[in-house]
């Protein structure tokens, strides 16, 4: 089986900045507070969507809190197909305060 990729934020906002598709599974609350510019917010309601949208072969950034949530999500997209998956350690909280220029609201 295909296993997930741990990744910094350092390694993972050089990605980002290469537009690979960066995914967000905190609540909605969360997300609408703060998010990467450009991030996917994944939940149950839109990973159908996520899944018509996005092709198996597009390499894949999994944001959540702080890295441990995001891991779980990122096996998941392994296991229904998706090649290259990664889980960024630290999560929002690290990648926020290395990049707060990155972040934007909703609110």
């Amino acid at each position: 089986m295909e296993q997930i990729r741990l990744i910094s934020p350092d390694a993972a906002y050089g990605l980002w900045q290469q537009h690979i598709m960066l995914v967000d599974i905190r609540d909605p609350q969360s997300f609408r507070a703060g998010h990467t510019d450009g991030a996917f917010h994944l939940t149950n309601d839109t990973v159908n969507t996520f899944m018509d949208q996005t092709d198996f072969e597009q390499p894949i950034l999994v944001m959540c809190y702080h890295g441990h949530s995001s891991q779980g999500a990122a096996q998941y997209l392994l296991n229904v197909g998706y090649e290259t998956v990664y889980s960024i350690n630290g999560g929002f909280e690290g990648w926020s305060r290395l990049y707060p220029d990155t972040v934007r609201s909703l609110a």
